[in-house]
C-alpha cells in the first residue's frame, strides 16, 4: 500500500508541476495623471511601474525557461513544429518589451507633465 502511494504521488507530482510553473503575464501598472497627481501619487506609480517591470522580467525569463524545457524534453519536435514554437516565443517575448516600453514612455509623459505643472 505504501509503495503504490507513493507511486502515485510521483506520477501526480509530474503532472501537476507544469501547471505550477505556468508563466502569468503582470497586470498592467497603473499610471498616474501627472497633471493632477499629487507627490505621493507620483511616487506610488514610480513603485508600481518599477515592480511591474520587475514582474515583465520574470515573465520574460519565465517564458524563456518553459520553452527550452519543453525543447530539451523527451519528444523530439520535427522542424516545422520547433520552427512555430520559436516563432511563437519570439511574438510574446517581443510584445512583453513592446508592453514594458509603452508603460514606461507613459510614466515618463506624466512625470514630465508633473514637473510642467510644478514650476
Amino acid at each position: 500500500m505504501n509503495k503504490i502511494t507513493k507511486t502515485l504521488f510521483s506520477v501526480l507530482s509530474i503532472l501537476v508541476a507544469p501547471l505550477a510553473l505556468a508563466c502569468d503575464y503582470p497586470t498592467r501598472a497603473e499610471v498616474p495623471d501627472g497633471a493632477t497627481a499629487t507627490k505621493e501619487e507620483m511616487i506610488a506609480g514610480q513603485r508600481g511601474v518599477k515592480a511591474y517591470m520587475t514582474a515583465m522580467d520574470d515573465y520574460l525569463s519565465c517564458i524563456e525557461a518553459t520553452e527550452q524545457e519543453t525543447v530539451a524534453g523527451p519528444d523530439e519536435p520535427n522542424e516545422e513544429a520547433k520552427q512555430q514554437r520559436i516563432d511563437m516565443l519570439n511574438k510574446k517575448y517581443n510584445a512583453a518589451v513592446e508592453e514594458m516600453n509603452i508603460v514606461a514612455e507613459e510614466f515618463n509623459i506624466q512625470v514630465r507633465a508633473y514637473k510642467e505643472r510644478s514650476k
